[in-house]
């Protein structure tokens, strides 16, 4: 069992940055994969980047692509979101999710889920 715990949301402007930070119960080498979704009400969970715990692969969605930053501390067992220059589309709920077999942005790929920590970016 893994227990993720995001934290970092809030209200913003656009053109402000947060970040966000996830903490995983146990180390993140033990999954294969870590990554962030979001959903707002209403539509799916949408992916936002993802990191393979083994040799920290990166990959991000084209909404986000050179604005946010997927990282992991090992020491800490802390996984990462850096969000910068955010705009009013970027609001949701960010959650944090560990894959233990595959790497992939399929939902149905990650095994547990924190509960969610919701970010307001307004115009």
């Amino acid at each position: 069992q893994v227990r993720l715990v995001e934290s970092g949301g809030g209200s913003v402007q656009a053109g402000g940055s947060l970040r966000l930070s996830c903490a995983v119960s146990r180390d993140p080498r033990r999954s294969v994969c870590m990554a962030w979704f979001r959903r707002t009400p209403g539509k799916e969970r949408e992916e936002v980047a993802r990191i393979s715990t083994g040799g920290s692969d990166t990959s991000y969605s084209d909404r986000v692509k050179g604005r946010f930053t997927i990282s992991q501390d090992f020491i800490n067992n802390i996984l990462y979101l850096q969000m910068n220059n955010l705009k009013p589309e970027d609001s949701a709920t960010y959650y944090c999710a560990a894959a233990l077999w595959v790497c992939a942005w399929k939902t149905t790929d990650y095994n547990y889920w924190g509960q969610g920590t919701p970010v307001t970016v307004s115009s």
